[in-house]
């Protein structure tokens, strides 16, 4: 025995991969070794030339430890900067059961409804919030942030609206760092912005406008007369609204807008250094197909029982292509239902009562401050203090004693600052604030409390009357509401979810832990740098390691999606190829098969799309790429393409296809969706790539959590790299001065960075490589076995496929009329979320089973597509109807089963198809949902109770 053999410090990668399972798996495939198997399916002309430079594993206790140093370089002080920005209370029946659940993190996009009712029920409970809160009718489910929301109502704003200008007005009181992503998005829609006194918006012709309630530094203005003006002529005004304020103040409903936009964050979701948070967007009816992101539904199932669901999915801009004035395709799901689950926690009463808690601490405070002769710069505000000393001398001696003291406050110039309160404000904090700001330790507290809001600027209408905000207030209900809503979803921790695409991969429990170490959460974003060492030096590992993989010479972490990563990577060539006077380049070239985010960022980007072939096999045609190329050599901007192919097959052209667009001019930006079969085998990079985003909620482990949150850093080679997204208000350390940004905070989702750090670190060089070489293994393994009962599409050297495999079910659909929505539905039955349906070609099924899963539940997917292959073959040969089959009426609940039976085929047949279905029985809570039917009578609130009564 030797004692170096009993440590292993790759013992994560054990549990991430199944090694047991190699020789049988190679077996199927008739290859000898991995090695035989990765010659054999990868392109030896894109092969790396070196090792990959990745430092050795850790285990999970030591990555853990080491993690926990990083973060102990954190210092954690009383924030009150504000800007957006607020500590929360997280309740903890909700941080346990909803946080740090992998029922609720590990789940997919509610695509296929009937198996996400309870996040879909989550979803339309935040809806509701935003739309008692803003007072309009229809609300969506979440965008990335603040920032980015104004940036799209812009967007929205130049749609729906009637006046004939490119003009649009910023009030001059909106947040810095939104006003930098406007200015980021307005400059390539072509729009002008015109930023200034609120009250003096009228005095222009603009198509839009946004106002800020409440201003950045705290106070609350009138705005109704204004925007009253500017609708007479017809402008479409936003408001960006604090959320918290909303529960005290007139809706901007009320106020006269036509939008509403904000952040969740202050409804219990911790700052984490920026994010995830949710932001809301609520608008008009009449703007319903214009507007951004995801609207939940309600609908009806074929039971005609209530039934939720993705309603207007057309709605989804990316899906105009290049016809987009948005290319989100995500959203902040699992942050939009931790928000969303606040409001049920406190109901109306809860939420005043923290709303007036907040406010009346200010109040008390700025009054002490005026008693004691200081001067209160606004008479009206809602939490934010703002104090002018009338020197410079003055306002740094207040702030380095607040400092001192462990507390943040925030600089307004040289002579006056600004303290927010907020949910975690205590009576003991305005002691030691008064004392910073004058010097002075005979604070006294009296009880009665005058607050700074006027009567007219209050709201007179009730919020949050439905039944969900007035029923779970006891810790006993809230816990059960949630495992209801919990066990109403397939998510997986119960199946494998084999999303083409999509990769939906193993979060580990020791990936996931830290997110809610406050040593991360508790960090404002714009606190100072001092403070941030562990976050900075969190940044320069994951950094480090990302270039290894990549090669790339430059990372930036602050896109917050992967639709944020596509548009900040062509952005940073637009800025590179305008720096090199080549500002005429406006031709993207962009494959077939691309998904719809793609041409829809190049859009939004102010290029123009040119369409390239792709041949038989599922490739680039490079015939006809050369001649589109050589035909707008003067004007090529890029070329955006997807590696390994979104038909999931290693292109070997992929370094002619490089060269090619390099020598008519153009750059390359990499589609990073399918990463996860890069590394350690080839790097985008070296190949000829000079831009990459990456999916770390993909390949890198971040959860999907229902439908976001994402991040999709960029990697840049070093000519591109100074034209990142840069940050207003912190130094990024990558970008050069003057380069805007593109989300609200300067590194994107920070909190859930800890996720990849992790990922990174247990697997170590050996793991990641072992990696790649399993998600390749698992879909061979898949596609192999399935191809004796479905055609595989598309393959690559050998026949064989990358990460991901296309099944053909249009011969069958042909045969026998079954289609592929009645195959996905039917897998539903098995326990099985369907794989990508109809694309990137109508009428199959994309399927990435991921290197994290096991043979034994590759083997159960398998038999499930082979038993429904065995019943489309019934129906064809006419043993049961085609209008009457398990098929066709699937997904099965318990009621069905329960009730009368008059079909062809067995209440077995139906629900227990195959043996081990029965062990872990998940039972669907609704029939099939009606999609017309919902989105013929668009309802997006919630329900009365009533209407799931029988």
């Amino acid at each position: 025995m030797k004692l170096s053999e009993l440590f292993n410090p790759n013992e994560f990668a054990a549990r991430h991969l199944s090694f047991g399972d190699e020789a049988a798996l190679l077996e199927a495939l008739g290859e000898k070794s991995m090695d035989d198997f990765v010659g054999n399916t990868v392109p030896q002309s894109i092969r790396m030339p070196s090792e990959l430079d990745l430092p050795e594993a850790l285990t999970e206790a030591d990555a853990l430890a080491k993690l926990k140093a990083i973060a102990a370089k954190n210092v954690i002080n009383k924030s009150y900067i504000g800007l957006g920005y607020y500590p929360t209370c997280v309740p903890n029946v909700i941080l346990r059961n909803v946080l740090e659940n992998p029922g609720w993190y590990t789940a997919y996009t509610p695509y296929q409804a009937e198996i996400a009712q309870g996040r879909l029920e989550a979803l339309l409970n935040f809806q509701q919030v935003c739309i008692d809160l803003t007072g309009f009718p229809v609300a969506g489910a979440s965008l990335l942030d603040e920032a980015t929301a104004a940036a799209e109502a812009m967007a929205m704003a130049h749609r729906v609206g009637k006046v004939k200008s490119e003009r649009f007005f910023v009030d001059e009181r909106v947040y810095p760092q939104t006003l930098d992503v406007m200015k980021t998005r307005a400059k390539y829609f072509g729009f002008e912005l015109v930023v200034g006194d609120f009250a003096k918006a009228d005095e222009g012709e603009y198509f839009g406008a946004l106002f800020q309630y409440v201003g950045k530094d705290g106070d609350v203005q009138d705005l109704q007369s204004v925007i009253g003006r500017l609708k007479t002529k017809g402008t479409i005004v936003a408001v960006a609204a604090d959320i918290m304020s909303l529960v005290l103040l007139k809706s901007p409903a009320e106020l006269g807008a036509d939008i509403a936009l904000g952040n969740t964050q202050r409804f219990g979701v911790p700052m984490g250094f920026g994010g995830p948070h949710a932001a809301y967007f609520a608008f008009k009816d009449e703007f319903k197909r214009s507007a951004p992101g995801r609207i939940i539904g309600v609908s009806k199932d074929a039971s005609g029982k209530p039934a939720l669901r993705m309603a207007l999915s057309t709605r989804e801009q990316h899906i105009r292509r290049e016809k987009a004035t948005s290319n989100i395709c995500t959203a902040q799901a699992l942050l939009a239902n931790l928000a969303g689950m606040y409001a049920v926690y406190h109901g109306p009463k809860g939420v005043k009562r923290i709303a007036n808690r907040i406010h009346a601490l200010a109040s008390v405070f700025a009054d002490a401050l005026v008693s004691d002769g200081l001067k209160v710069v606004h008479e009206v505000f809602f939490d934010t203090v703002t104090v002018d000393f009338g020197s410079k001398e003055k306002a740094d001696k207040v702030f380095q004693t607040a400092l001192e003291l462990g507390y943040n406050l925030r600089r307004i110039g040289d002579t006056q600052i600004a303290a927010a309160f907020h949910e975690t404000s205590v009576r003991e904090d305005l002691a030691v604030l008064y004392y910073a700001f004058t010097g002075n330790n005979t604070f006294t507290l009296s009880d009665d409390v005058k607050g700074r809001l006027k009567t007219e600027f209050l709201r007179q209408d009730n919020i949050l009357q439905h039944p969900v905000f007035n029923r779970y207030h006891t810790e006993h209900e809230m816990l059960r509401y949630l495992k209801k809503l919990e066990d109403r979803d397939l998510a997986m921790n119960r199946s494998m979810i084999s999303l083409g695409s999509c990769t939906m991969k193993l979060n580990a429990t020791a990936e996931m832990l830290p997110i809610t170490w406050t040593e991360f959460s508790d960090i404002h974003p714009y606190a100072p740098e001092t403070q941030t060492a562990g976050y900075r030096e969190l940044l320069t590992d994951m950094e480090n390691s990302l270039k290894a993989i990549t090669g790339f010479d430059a990372i930036s972490f602050q896109p917050n999606s992967g639709a944020q990563g596509e548009y900040s990577g062509m952005l940073a060539i637009r800025r590179y190829q305008e720096a090199q006077g080549e500002a005429q380049r406006n031709i993207c070239l962009i494959p077939k098969s691309a998904h719809g985010t793609n041409p829809a960022t190049a859009a939004m980007l102010g290029l123009k799309v040119v369409v390239v072939d792709t041949d038989e096999h599922g490739n680039v045609n490079i015939d006809d790429l050369k001649a589109k190329a050589e035909q707008h050599r003067d004007a090529l901007s890029a070329i955006m393409i997807t590696y390994p192919s979104t038909h999931g097959v290693y292109e070997e052209g992929i370094r002619d296809i490089c060269r090619i667009v390099h020598e008519n001019g153009g750059q390359v930006y990499m589609d990073g969706a399918n990463l996860n079969a890069q590394i350690g085998i080839m790097q985008p990079a070296e190949v000829g790539a000079d831009v990459l985003h990456m999916n770390l909620h993909k390949t890198f482990c971040i959860p999907h959590g229902g439908g976001g949150p994402g991040m999709g850093p960029i990697g840049l080679k070093a000519h591109l790299a100074p034209f990142a997204p840069g940050h207003v208000l912190t130094d990024t350390h990558s970008a050069s001065a003057g380069q805007t940004a593109v989300s609200s905070a300067a590194f994107g989702s920070a909190s859930i960075l800890p996720i990849t750090w992790m990922y990174l670190t247990m697997m170590g060089k050996q793991g990641m490589e072992q990696a790649t070489r399993w998600a390749l293994l698992n879909a061979n393994y898949v596609a192999k076995r399935l191809s004796e009962d479905y055609p595989v599409l598309y393959t690559g050297k050998n026949g064989r496929v990358a990460h991901e495999c296309i099944v053909d079910l249009r011969p069958l659909k042909a045969e026998s009329g079954i289609t592929e929505t009645d195959i996905a539905k039917r897998l539903m039955d098995y326990g099985f979320h369907a794989p990508t349906v109809s694309f990137p070609v109508a009428g199959t099924l994309m399927i990435e089973p991921t290197e994290s899963e096991s043979r034994a539940e590759l083997d159960r997917f398998i038999a499930a597509l082979k038993q429904i292959k065995q019943e489309v073959l019934k129906v064809e040969r006419g043993e049961w109807p085609k209008d009457d089959n398990p098929l066709v009426n699937a997904p099965h609940t318990a009621a069905d089963v329960t009730g009368e039976w008059a079909h062809p085929y067995s209440r077995e047949e139906a629900v227990f198809p195959l043996p081990f279905v029965r062990e872990n029985k998940f039972w669907p809570s609704v029939n099939r949902v009606d999609d017309v039917y919902g989105d013929r009578n668009l309802v997006c609130s919630c329900p009365p109770m009533e209407a799931y009564e029988d």
